[in-house]
This record gives structure tokens, C-alpha cells and sequence, in this order.
């Protein structure tokens, strides 16, 4: 599934609750410990990650003895989600050993990225990309997450914040826990945006190509129209691109 971060992040708890009953599912999340990952992925289907010894003291099980363990668990009825699998994408030995589950056990995965991804088991499994949630379901999200925090917000800003969080969910909420401690967010900061530069340079092209006709032509008029148009919109596309310090003070 490809969606943007904070896009539905919900949404493997959803999934999760609509397989409860008819898979055995089970969700593991990598978040650069790859020991943690096997450990949940091996208890969530019933191994037992813990042995005893020839001295009779128990120890855990992992690295390849985990591995054989969920392999030995593992069938056609098992599923894992993996949310933002594209994490996972750099163990490429898991990763493999994930394709040696599906094609030999059976294993159903479902995960999420915001990219397509194109390593081992990840590159044959089906891309859906998810529609980003509607305006109204993102103004529900901020107003629940106002009202856990206590916060009276009139809907004039409500709309305003709003049109920083774009169609994401966690920015949403962030943007809601900011105006609750008193943080004043301007620019948005979301991706959900048009990018306009093309049609900006389009337009200054079409002045030259005015001023040039003027040139050609002897027509000062056009010429000097052609211009001043050309550099007044090249004096606004700098003014358009300035920014704040890269850094703050202190830094």
C-alpha cells in the first residue's frame, strides 16, 4: 500500500481488525532493531521464543534459531502486516528470507510505504496506492484531537489550520497539539501542494519572446514594453524565492 506518512495511520489497525477471525494476523514494525522485529513477528503467530539449555536455563531465542522457528509456524493462513515496510527495505537478508516465507509457507504480507519499493519479497507484491483522506475527514480529526486536549478553537482558524496539515492526518493532530502550547505554524507543512516554478519561467519566456518581436520588428513601443515586463517579472520571481536563515539563532 503507498501512501504519504501520517496518511491514514490508522490504517494497519483497521486491516488488522477486518482479517480478526479469519487469519491468524499479526502486526511488526521495523524501527532499526531487527531482533525486536523477529521477537514480536515470532510471539504474534505463537513460537516460543524462549528455550531451555542442557544446563536447564532458559534463554531466548534469536537470529537464525528465530528465523527456523516462525518458518516451522508460518502458513498460508498467517499474515503480517508491516507498517512503512520501506524501513525494512534495507535488511536485504530479511527481506529475502520474508520472499523464501511467502513462496514456501504461504505468508500473506501487507505493508505500507510511501514509495514504491523494489528489493526481494517487496518488488513482486501488488502496489495500491491509498486516495488521501477528504477535507472533512481531516476538520474531524483536528476537532477530536482539540477536544481531547481541551482546546476552544473558533472554525475561521480551525480552517486556517487546516490548510497547513493539507490531507494529513498526523500533521493534523501535531498541528492542533502546536496551537494548544501556543505555537503559531505559518508556512504548511504538508507535500500537498502544485509546484508553480514551471509556469513562472513559462511566463518570463513569453515576455522575451515579446521584447524579441519588438526588436525584430522596430516597434519600440512593444520593445520597451516587452522589457520592462520581462525584467519586472524576473525582480518578482527573486522577491517570491526568499527565505529565512537556514539556521536559527544559536545554531
Amino acid at each position: 500500500m503507498l501512501r504519504e506518512l501520517g496518511v491514514e495511520p490508522d490504517f494497519e489497525k483497521a486491516i488488522a481488525q477486518e482479517l480478526e477471525g479469519k487469519k491468524r494476523v499479526v502486526t511488526a514494525s521495523y524501527r532499526g532493531n531487527l531482533p525486536k522485529f523477529l521477537e514480536t513477528f515470532a510471539e504474534g503467530i505463537g513460537c516460543d521464543v524462549e528455550v531451555e539449555d542442557d544446563k536447564g536455563k532458559t534463554k531466548k531465542l534469536k537470529g537464525e534459531e528465530l528465523k527456523k522457528e516462525i518458518m516451522l509456524n508460518v502458513n498460508e493462513s498467517t499474515v503480517l502486516i508491516i507498517p512503512n515496510c520501506n524501513l525494512l527495505s534495507r535488511c536485504s537478508s530479511v527481506v529475502f528470507w520474508l520472499e523464501d516465507l511467502v513462496n514456501d509457507r504461504g505468508l500473506t504480507i501487507i505493508g505500507t510505504s510511501p514509495i514504491p519499493l523494489q528489493k526481494g519479497v517487496f518488488m513482486s507484491m501488488t502496489e495500491v496506492e491509498l486516495k488521501n483522506p477528504s477535507d472533512r475527514h481531516i476538520r474531524e480529526v483536528m476537532e477530536s484531537e482539540a477536544r481531547k486536549l481541551g482546546l476552544s478553537i473558533n472554525s475561521a482558524r480551525l480552517s486556517e489550520l487546516q490548510g497547513l496539515a493539507g490531507k494529513n492526518a498526523a500533521l493534523a493532530k501535531k498541528l492542533i497539539l502546536q496551537e494548544y502550547i501556543g505555537v503559531k505554524p505559518e508556512n504548511p507543512e504538508h507535500s500537498n501542494y502544485l509546484d508553480i516554478s514551471p509556469i513562472v519561467i513559462s511566463g518570463l519566456m513569453t515576455l522575451g519572446i515579446v521584447r524579441f518581436i519588438g526588436m525584430g520588428t522596430g516597434n519600440k513601443s512593444l520593445y520597451i514594453i516587452g522589457g520592462v515586463a520581462l525584467i519586472l517579472g524576473m525582480m518578482l520571481k527573486q522577491l517570491g524565492s526568499l527565505k529565512g536563515a537556514k539556521k536559527k539563532r544559536g545554531q
